[in-house]
């Protein structure tokens, strides 16, 4: 018999017990009814698990209570929880069931949990690996529009198709990363609503709902077009990391297929220029070995290890600054340079771009290193601080200053950037690089100009001011002179890198 099937050991029918979860992502009901139907041995063809007024099996006990718990408490895994605050988020109807059966096994079995040869086990977390992927993907693709509240104050809209139930399990992060700002993300199930202290929930919407566009946009859109390499192009990691399913959301994406289409072009430029410099090179003397050497990177174990490292650095979990920042700002120059620089953290333009000094302050000292005589080709620029930490302010996310535990944290990234490169010369650029290469606060003006032996390895350093501090500078002519005296360090530090080198 389907619902109520006979059970030899009791001589009679056993009764198909109904749980009705009030969501599809009610992880604490479940527990509590898996727990309480685990501690009376009921066994896991016996219950019925739906959600709301979702049909179910026509013979189960529909509000009927659940039995009394009458076996002793019992303890599992820590790993099961986890996993099963994955699963729960996962649209397979059948992830209830699924989890109650192991939930009744590790009561015997401990161990079961750790049995990857076990179908069921693999079925499991082949879920709970497709909600964080879907987790993932919320995250990344999120675009959000502006419109204006009843009040006539800005309110942000984005629309997202997820997969599973994941999207009060994302408020949080969303909550974090724009507590500053009314938003509202609006999905086919449920749409989530936050006004700056509240959040709030309400059904679901249409694609209709969200708005179309707003003018930020077109700033984003030639942003993305200035940053797009057609170098670096692969176009099927491309897909696997952003499904065309994700693009009708996000504006960029209406630039990827001409940008594609001229990616060929553009790289034969590229090369085409970097064939013309080389010339330019040989014309002023040099050999094709050493314009070879001044312009590109080191092959071999170096480059092998740096690219080992880079990758690693793409998953630092170290603090905490990785869970609102976009990416890590991994450092970037030739592996051979004779100058490393070491700024503070990474900026708003940085953080979306992933390369170190590409915004405002970068531009800055792009400017001060060519008035320098310093050829900024030949040096590695790096941060202390990997992740870029920020505050909130509307449509802004203002830089806020790194701490000692996230310098502290960042350290060990930036020694093996030091180990890789081997710089004779390294500049810190600030007080926060400063504390990271010497392990102390260093008060700028004392050592400003002047050579300094580092803690770690006795290599040289010299510290001079962030190209931000001239930015903040409060009027011109103290933009003026600050500005003068950074290019005439600048020049200093070029000039002992050569005698150094």
């Amino acid at each position: 018999m389907c619902a109520r099937d006979f059970d030899p050991a009791m001589g009679k029918l056993a009764v198909m017990h109904a749980v009705t979860l009030a969501t599809p992502d009610d992880f604490d009901d479940w527990r509590d009814a898996a727990r309480t139907l685990a501690m009376a041995g009921v066994a896991p063809g016996e219950v019925d698990w739906r959600v709301g007024g979702e049909p179910g099996d026509l013979f189960a006990d529909v509000g009927a209570p659940l039995p009394a718990a009458g076996g002793a408490a019992f303890n599992v895994p820590k790993g099961f929880i986890s996993l099963a605050q994955s699963v729960i988020c996962h649209s397979d109807p059948e992830r209830f069931a699924l989890l109650y059966a192991l939930l009744c096994r590790l009561r015997g079995e401990p161990k079961a949990l750790d049995d990857s040869a076990d179908p069921r086990m693999r079925r499991l977390e082949g879920m709970a690996k497709e909600v964080r992927r879907d987790i993932h993907k919320m995250r990344a693709f999120v675009r959000f529009r502006e419109v204006a509240d009843a009040d006539g104050a800005a309110r942000f809209v984005a629309w997202f198709e997820p997969d599973h139930h994941i999207v009060r399990t994302n408020a949080g992060f969303f909550v974090r990363r724009f507590a500053g700002m009314r938003w509202s993300i609006l999905t086919p199930e449920l749409s989530i609503h936050w006004d700056g202290e509240t959040l709030s929930e309400s059904p679901g919407a249409s694609r209709a709902d969200a708005p179309e566009g707003d003018p930020v946009e077109e700033i984003w859109k030639t942003y993305y077009s200035s940053i797009f390499n057609p170098a670096r192009l692969k176009i099927g990691a491309m897909l696997k990391e952003m499904p065309k399913k994700y693009w009708k959301n996000m504006p960029e994406t209406a630039l990827v297929a001409p940008l594609i289409a001229g990616a060929r072009e553009r790289e034969v430029a590229m090369v085409a220029a970097s064939a013309r410099q080389l010339d330019r090179i040989e014309r002023e003397g040099l050999a094709r070995a050493e314009a070879a050497e001044a312009t590109m990177q080191p092959g071999g174990n170096t480059l092998a290890a740096w690219e080992k490292l880079l990758e690693e650095a793409k998953g630092c979990t170290r603090c905490p600054l990785y869970k609102p920042a976009t990416q890590m700002v991994f450092g970037e120059g030739p592996l051979d340079a004779t100058i490393m620089f070491v700024g503070e953290q990474p900026g708003d333009q940085e953080d979306l771009a992933g390369r170190p000094f590409v915004g405002p302050a970068g531009q800055l000292f792009d400017r001060a290193m060519a008035e320098a005589g310093v050829d900024r080709a030949r040096t590695y620029v790096t941060n202390a601080v990997k992740h870029f930490k920020f505050e909130p302010r509307g449509k802004r996310r203002i830089h806020s200053k790194p701490d000692a535990g996230e310098i502290e944290a960042c350290r060990w990234w930036l020694a093996q950037e030091r180990a890789l490169v081997g710089p004779p010369l390294t500049v810190a650029l600030g007080a926060t690089a400063a504390r990271s290469l010497f392990g102390k606060t260093i008060t700028i003006s004392r050592v400003r100009g002047e050579p300094m032996v580092l803690p770690d390895d006795g290599g040289e350093a010299w510290v001079t001011v962030h190209p931000s501090f001239l930015l903040r500078l409060p009027n011109e002519e103290a933009k003026r002179k600050e500005y003068a005296r950074f290019v005439q360090d600048l020049a200093r530090i070029g000039e002992r890198a050569k005698a150094l080198s």
